[in-house]
């Protein structure tokens, strides 16, 4: 049978982590990477763990390179602070280390529970992610967000889900989606993206067609509504903050001049 170690990436995750390190407490090992959080967030991990290591934040992708090169144990479970393993998750993986290896990574679902029930349409379903993997075959890619695993090899499906508890409330989703249309934006704007109007006017009111007509926002009442709406906002979010970008990397530049 092959050993688990868990890795999870941290900053001011003190409300999260406990519940988080509560369903992975079966694995061979946990360690937790934090960025030098504030709040109580390593002394929370030390009660399930002594591989806490604290150091400066070099983005999601990099942190979680970093942790894995930490692991003891060749397979590696990458879990967020914000997500739950469940019973059944566990079992599925527990199943694949005793069995001879037959893929070099595994995805699975992950379910949010927001506005007081679990999400299952939308885009937020069934958000398969690759999560279990060897750390000899793959690694983590990416620059500011969506930092995704490049495998070397196959990629095995398992049923069981991994739970996810992103928001507190309205407020806290408004806060991320600004933080993070922010570095969407800076990471379009440095591949060459150009914000052109029609993405603009075109691709928020697509968006939200497709979280509620077509991924079935609707059958989840208000806060499928809510949900699709929200997504589409991030979507006309991120392309505004492109442009104002690019428009004030234009106006500051010598000889540069203001545009609309």
């Amino acid at each position: 049978m092959s050993k688990l170690s868990v890795t999870v990436i941290t900053h001011n995750e003190g409300s999260n982590l406990a519940g988080a390190l509560q369903t992975v407490t079966w694995a061979d090992e946990i360690i937790v990477v934090d960025a030098q959080s504030t709040d109580e967030t390593a002394g929370i991990a030390r009660q399930f763990t002594d591989r806490v290591i604290v150091r400066e934040w070099p983005g999601y992708a990099a942190q979680k390179n970093f942790a894995a090169s930490l692991a003891s144990h060749e397979w590696v479970l990458s879990l967020d602070a914000d997500e739950r393993v469940t019973p059944a998750l566990a079992d599925e993986i527990r199943r694949i280390l005793t069995a001879p290896a037959s893929h070099a990574a595994w995805r699975m679902p992950r379910v949010t529970w927001y506005l007081g029930r679990w999400i299952r349409s939308t885009d937020w379903f069934p958000d398969l992610k690759v999560r279990l993997y060897d750390r000899r075959s793959a690694t983590w890619t990416g620059q500011y967000v969506h930092e995704t695993l490049e495998v070397n090899g196959t990629i095995g499906s398992v049923a069981g889900e991994l739970q996810h508890f992103p928001y507190r409330d309205l407020s806290d989703h408004l806060e991320t989606i600004d933080r993070y249309t922010t570095l969407a934006a800076r990471q379009m704007s440095e591949h060459g993206k150009q914000a052109r109007l029609i993405d603009m006017a075109c691709q928020p009111p697509l968006a939200f067609l497709r979280n509620y007509l077509v991924r079935g926002g609707i059958r989840d009442g208000r806060p499928g509504l809510i949900i699709s709406s929200m997504n589409a906002y991030y979507v006309f979010l991120k392309w505004a903050k492109l442009w104002e970008l690019r428009a004030t990397a234009h106006r500051d530049a010598p000889g540069g001049r203001g545009h609309s």
